[in-house]
């Protein structure tokens, strides 16, 4: 009996494939349940005291959405090369990694349209 356990294959990103990669890392986080956080971020709780204040409804939405972000950071720093994982690995949420890998790599690509 199969136990529903696959290998995912996650892809390289490199400056050329930016548009390709985008698309089956999208449909790869949207499989994780973990694209809303890419996409949306998440609201952070601000103090440990305001966490303690919490209902428990509202501390564990929080603690699923970390966790969210965590799957989604750990899918996004498969791809890189180490040059641009040393930019991002710093940063602290999934968005912000989406975000940074975007704008590094649409700007790849309207430099070299410009260029020609």
């Amino acid at each position: 009996m199969a136990t529903g356990n696959t290998q995912t294959t996650i892809p390289k990103l490199f400056k050329d494939n930016y548009d390709h990669w985008c698309i089956q890392m999208r449909a790869l986080l949207g499989a994780q349940d973990a694209m809303d956080m890419v996409e949306d971020g998440y609201e952070e709780s601000t103090s440990k005291q305001t966490e303690a204040t919490m209902t428990d409804t509202r501390r564990k939405i929080i603690q699923s959405d970390r966790k969210k972000d965590c799957k989604a950071k750990s899918i996004l720093y498969q791809g890189p090369d180490e040059a641009t994982f040393e930019i991002i690995a710093p940063l602290k949420t999934s968005k912000e990694v989406w975000e940074t890998l975007h704008k590094t790599y649409r700007g790849v690509d309207k430099v070299e349209g410009i260029r020609l």
